[in-house]
C-alpha cells in the first residue's frame, strides 16, 4: 500500500507545487488562518478533536509526559521542554534526553515542586550551581526511557542539575547529549557559578550525570550543537536576540572525549567580516548560492567580558541572524537562523564540510543558503531542527505571536506542513507557545516533539512512508 501511495505522490508533486491543492485542501488551510505547503506532503492538517495538536489524516499522537507529572526518582517533571535528543536502547524502547530552558526565576516549575522542597532528594555533587538562596538552579535535562511498541513511558527521572536556561543541543555518534545553556549569567550575579557552558548528559545514566561543563566549547549564549559522526567535529550555533551572532566549530582533541579539551572557531566568509549571509537590508546571496568558508581560531573562549563574538567578527568571523537548531544529516550540516532573511522570517543554511575538515591545509567547505521562504504562511521563524531517517528537515516554529507549526523541508528545498499548535487556538488570544525539541527514533517509526508551555512531549505515528520525494 505505501508502495502505491508513495507513486502517485511522486507522480503528482510536481503538478501540486504549482497548481496548489484541491479546493478541499485549500478550504483545509484556510479554516484556521493558517499555512500553505509547497509540496503536497502528507495533506492538509486535520483539526485535532482534542484541541491540541493537527496532524494530518492517518497520524496521531500519544501524549508521552507533562509538566508537573512524577517522575521515578520522586521527583516532578519540570516544565518549559525545549531540544531534545532520542537513542536507541533496544529493539523496542528509546531513551529521551530533554532539555529544559528553566531560568532561576522559574522557580515554580523546576523538578523539586512547589517551594522547591524535594532539593534534598538531590545530591549536592550532581549539582552544578545554586542561587543566592542555596536552592539549586532549575534548568537541566530528564531522561525519559518510551517503549515504542507498546507507546508508555516506562520510566523518567532527572538528569542534568544546577544549570540554567538550557534550551538546545545536540545527540552524539557514541551516545550521549549535549546540553547548552542560553545564557552568560556570571558568577556573583545571583550564581556561584559562572554560566553558557555545554554539559554532556549520557543517554543510559539511570541517574544525574556529572556536571562538569565543556569550556574548551566556549561559553556564550549557545543554542544547539551538532557532532560530524566522520571527523568527530562539533558545530555550535549562537542565539543572540540582536541577530548578531556567529557560527563555531570544535575541534576536539579526543573526538569521544570532549572535556579532553581541542580547539574554538569561528566560520568566515571569503570578503570576511563584510560578507553578511543574513539578507537583511543589502542581498548577499540568493536560495543555492553557495560560498567557500574558512576558519579562525578564537581565544579567550571563558568570555568573561561577554566580547567572544566581537573578538571573532573583528576577525573576519559572518555574523548570523540568531542562530538556533542545528542537525547533521547526510554528510552536511543544517543550522536554523531563526531572524535571517530580508524580512527576518527565518533561513535555513547547509554547510558541507571539506574532505580535510579541521586539518591543516584544509579547503573546499563550502556554506549554502538552503532555504528562506518570502511566504510566512509556508514556514516563518524556524528554531529546532533534525533530520529524519528518509532525509527530509524538520523545523520547529518559534514565533513571536500567532500559531506555530511543524514544518518539513524535502532534500529539493521544497516545504511543507505537517503539524499545528492547536492549543489556545482562535479566539481573542491567536498566539500559542513554540515548537521544541524535534527528534525521531532510528528505525523511523516515531517522531517527537515538544510543546515548550506548559510543558508537554508527544510521540507521532503514522504512514511516513507514504511520502519520501
Amino acid at each position: 500500500m505505501f508502495t502505491s501511495r508513495r507513486q502517485l505522490i511522486r507522480a503528482t508533486a510536481a503538478t501540486l507545487a504549482f497548481s496548489g491543492f484541491s479546493r478541499f485542501a485549500a478550504a483545509q488551510e484556510a479554516e484556521v488562518g493558517g499555512y500553505r505547503s509547497e509540496v503536497a506532503g502528507y495533506g492538509p492538517l486535520r483539526r485535532d478533536p482534542a484541541g491540541l495538536f493537527d496532524l494530518p489524516e492517518g497520524f496521531s499522537y500519544t501524549v508521552v509526559s507533562r509538566a508537573g507529572d512524577p517522575m521515578s526518582d520522586g521527583l516532578v517533571t519540570p516544565g518549559k521542554m525545549d531540544g531534545m535528543g532520542c537513542f536507541a536502547l533496544d529493539n523496542d524502547r528509546v531513551a529521551l534526553v530533554r532539555n529544559h530552558e528553566i531560568k532561576p526565576s522559574d522557580s515554580r516549575i523546576t523538578a523539586f515542586g512547589p517551594g522547591r522542597a524535594l532539593a534534598g532528594k538531590v545530591a549536592a555533587d550532581r549539582v552544578y550551581d545554586r542561587g543566592d538562596d542555596g536552592m539549586p538552579f532549575g534548568g537541566g535535562t530528564t531522561t525519559l526511557v518510551y517503549d515504542l511498541r507498546r507507546k508508555t513511558l516506562e520510566r523518567a527521572h532527572l538528569s542534568l542539575a544546577g544549570t540554567s536556561t538550557n534550551c538546545a543541543g545536540g545527540i552524539t555518534p557514541w551516545g550521549s547529549w549535549l546540553s547548552c545553556e542560553e545564557t552568560t549569567q556570571n558568577k556573583g550575579q545571583e550564581a556561584q557559578k559562572d554560566h553558557g557552558w555545554v554539559f554532556e548528559v549520557p543517554s543510559r545514566g539511570k541517574g544525574l550525570a556529572d556536571p562538569t561543563p565543556i569550556e574548551a566549547m566556549g561559553r556564550f549564549r549557545h543554542e544547539a550543537a551538532a557532532v560530524d559522526p566522520r571527523t568527530g567535529v562539533v558545530y555550535m550555533t549562537e542565539d543572540m536576540g540582536d541577530g548578531f551572532g556567529l557560527f563555531y566549530r570544535y575541534l576536539p582533541n579526543d573526538r569521544t572525549r570532549l572535556l579532553a579539551g581541542g580547539k574554538l572557531q569561528a566560520l568566515c566568509l571569503p570578503e570576511g567580516a563584510d560578507g553578511d549571509p543574513r539578507n537583511w537590508e543589502t542581498p548577499y546571496w540568493a536560495v543555492g548560492d553557495s560560498r567557500a568558508v574558512h576558519w579562525v581560531d578564537l581565544d579567550g573562549v571563558d568570555n568573561p567580558y561577554e566580547d567572544l563574538r566581537y573578538r571573532g567578527h573583528a576577525k573576519g568571523a559572518a555574523w548570523f541572524a540568531r542562530g538556533e537548531g542545528v542537525f547533521y544529516g547526510q554528510g552536511e550540516i543544517y543550522f536554523a537562523c531563526t531572524s535571517g532573511g530580508p524580512a527576518g522570517g527565518g533561513q535555513v543554511m547547509r554547510y558541507v564540510p571539506s574532505s580535510r575538515e579541521g586539518q591543516a591545509g584544509e579547503t573546499g567547505g563550502r556554506l549554502e543558503l538552503f532555504s528562506q521562504p518570502t511566504d510566512i504562511a509556508v514556514m516563518e521563524m524556524c528554531d529546532n531542527i533534525a533530520v529524519a531517517p528518509w532525509g527530509h528537515l524538520f523545523a520547529c516554529e518559534d514565533k513571536i505571536g500567532g500559531i506555530n507549526f511543524l514544518r518539513a523541508i524535502t532534500p529539493q528545498g521544497k516545504i511543507y506542513t505537517l503539524g499545528r499548535n492547536a492549543a489556545l487556538l482562535g479566539g481573542d488570544t491567536a498566539t500559542n507557545a513554540e515548537l521544541a525539541g524535534v527528534c525521531f527514533s532510528p528505525d523511523g517509526t516515531t517522531m517527537f516533539v515538544n510543546i515548550y508551555w506548559p510543558g508537554m512531549t508527544l510521540a507521532v505515528t503514522g504512514p511516513w512512508a507514504s511520502f519520501k520525494a
